[in-house]
């Protein structure tokens, strides 16, 4: 089995994170990176206003080497292609639940299982396609957008049985499920990129 099966298991599952919505529609989602145009009427004249949404504006970075500068450009390139994906998941996730809520309790379990069985084939392709390292940072960003570790996610639905094999697996490949996202410290620099990405800055 390749590493980044690891990452396509996990992509299945936090779907099934139900217990985690009322997270899942409150965290993390930004303004959209646009501006609003309107007209008003001063002594007569129409006067266009035209309303920005705030940028961050951020020190130029410097580096230490080439190598960390291509690290930073490689960076842009896996939150560009991983920050989708992850918000795409979030809103499967509440697809998900909006539905099962539905159905009455004793027929919720057969349309999880088969709502996992159609979003497996329908995005295992795509997830292929994902190198190592997004797929490390997706484990992320999923934590970013659901306010909840993947291995919380796991565990929420399949219990901690499973929640641990997984996290057992994805350390044989030096993943971690439980990893947290840290825009403070760890992950400063990648809050940087999201933000910056964002508002089109990159």
């Amino acid at each position: 089995m390749k590493a980044i099966q690891i990452f396509i298991i996990l992509f299945i599952t936090c779907l099934a994170g139900m217990n985690t919505m009322s997270h899942a529609q409150t965290k993390n989602t930004p303004p959209p990176a646009r501006l609003t145009v309107s007209r008003t009427v001063y002594e007569g004249d129409s006067i266009t206003r035209v309303d920005f949404y705030p940028l961050r504006v951020y020190p130029k970075l410097t580096f230490k080497n080439r190598r960390r500068e291509r690290a930073y450009y490689k960076l842009i390139r896996d939150v560009k292609r991983t920050l989708p994906l992850a918000r795409m998941i979030r809103g499967l996730l509440i697809e998900t639940y909006e539905e099962m809520m539905k159905l009455p309790e004793n027929k919720r379990d057969d349309y999880i299982k088969q709502r996992e069985k159609d979003l497996k084939k329908r995005y295992t392709p795509m997830m292929k396609k994902l190198t190592y390292a997004q797929g490390r940072l997706l484990i992320k960003l999923v934590d970013r957008e659901c306010n909840q570790t993947s291995y919380d996610i796991v565990k929420a639905f399949f219990g901690p049985f499973k929640a641990g094999f997984y996290q057992t697996f994805a350390s044989l490949f030096g993943a971690s499920l439980k990893k947290e996202y840290d825009p403070e410290d760890n992950d400063a620099l990648t809050e940087r990129v999201i933000l910056m990405v964002e508002s089109g800055q990159l």
